[in-house]
């Protein structure tokens, strides 16, 4: 039989594939910029279109899971990312490039709701902090392997090489996941005409804690570069700070839900690392800037705890009926805060004339994360392990 780590294993892959191609954009900016004559904003909207369908696509990728079943969605959704990726290389435009863009960020966003969804169906009750942790941790492992590799393909053999090499790994994903996945028995059967009543204000919640967490998160990697290179540090020397940063978040994320699992005390690690990041977020400010690097490296090993116990709340409310459509409302929420929240933050930075601001108000966003943890237990009782 199927073990639920082997499972995890090719959830973990697919969604990696995801974050791969959301970086390749960033990654080989050089090779657009100068193919197609783009500036930094054409950039800017190429990355942000991956992403931004995602409040009306999250819900849609529910539904659609929890109609015609998980595996199936999954694998057509890994094949829109591939058809995106080929409309981007083949279409000979700016306006193909932008078209296939979107079209792959549709087959990503559907992927992260319904691979989330079915991680909860093979853990739910056993080790799913853990379980979340590691699966979370593909975001920021996805991304380094893009900037790892992404601009070497790209030097070597152009853009044609890279892009391959982003289409070998979304179909080396596919290949893997209709190998190894097969349906949790939780799962429940595809084709229910009727929508199942959510547990609206707990879901919620869940989704808010996630949404403004990782909004705050936003915070470090968007403005801290040039938080950074205003308190004197050289460009390259602010970016491998922050990078510094996401590499230990990488890591701090399947530490958190392994704590949670191991101790049982998972709002514990939430409160926890949510008062200390409120904390060291204007506290980092003020360090010395030889100390900045060591400073981020602890800063984002503790930001990264709470990512899979909070990723596990939804399994606390959501029965195996509600899964599907339960998670597209809670990705719809987290995408809506994403595409509000760091230009909010960078608008208040403008208006004050200080980008210190961004900080403060992602201290404030972890300290309504803590009263939203508050309410989604007052509604629910002691947290479940």
């Amino acid at each position: 039989m199927t073990s639920r780590w082997s499972i995890l294993s090719v959830l973990f892959l697919a969604r990696t594939a995801m974050a791969f191609q959301f970086q390749s954009v960033a990654a080989l900016s050089p090779l657009l910029i100068a193919g197609y004559s783009a500036t930094l904003v054409d950039i800017g909207l190429l990355v942000g279109l991956y992403l931004g369908p995602g409040v009306i696509i999250a819900l849609a990728g529910g539904g659609l899971a929890a109609r015609f079943g998980d595996k199936r969605i999954v694998a057509a959704s890994l094949l829109v990312m591939f058809a995106g990726l080929l409309v981007m290389a083949l279409g000979g435009g700016w306006g193909w490039l932008l078209a296939g863009r979107v079209l792959a960020g549709i087959g990503g966003v559907i992927v992260n709701v319904v691979l989330t969804k079915m991680l909860v169906d093979w853990f739910a009750g056993r080790e799913i902090a853990t379980a979340m942790g590691v699966l979370v941790s593909s975001w920021p492992f996805g991304i380094a392997l893009a900037l790892a590799l992404l601009p070497a393909l790209g030097e070597a053999g152009g853009l044609v090489l890279a892009w391959s090499g982003v289409g070998t790994f979304i179909l080396l994903a596919l290949v893997c996941f209709n190998l190894v996945y097969r349906s949790a028995a939780a799962d429940t059967a595809p084709a229910a005409s009727s929508v199942p009543p959510l547990p609206k204000v707990s879901l919620s919640l869940a989704a808010l804690i996630w949404a403004l967490y990782n909004t705050a998160l936003a915070m470090v990697f968007s403005f801290g570069p040039v938080l950074l290179s205003n308190e004197g540090a050289a460009a390259q020397s602010a970016s491998a700070t922050i990078s510094l940063f996401m590499l230990c978040l990488g890591l701090g994320i399947p530490l958190g839900g392994y704590l949670a699992d191991r101790t049982g005390r998972r709002d514990g690690i939430i409160l926890l690392s949510f008062v200390l990041c409120a904390a060291m977020l204007p506290a980092v400010l003020f360090i010395d800037a030889r100390m900045s690097p060591f400073a981020y490296a602890v800063f984002g090993l503790i930001f990264g705890l709470p990512a899979g116990p909070v990723m596990a709340l939804p399994s606390e409310v959501l029965t195996a009926a509600q899964r599907a459509l339960g998670m597209g409302v809670f990705f719809s929420i987290y995408y809506g805060a994403m595409m509000i929240g760091p230009t909010l933050a960078g608008a208040l930075a403008d208006k004050a004339g200080q980008a210190e601001v961004t900080y403060g108000l992602g201290a404030l966003l972890l300290v309504l994360c803590i009263l939203c943890l508050m309410l989604f237990r007052a509604r629910q009782g002691p947290a479940r392990g």
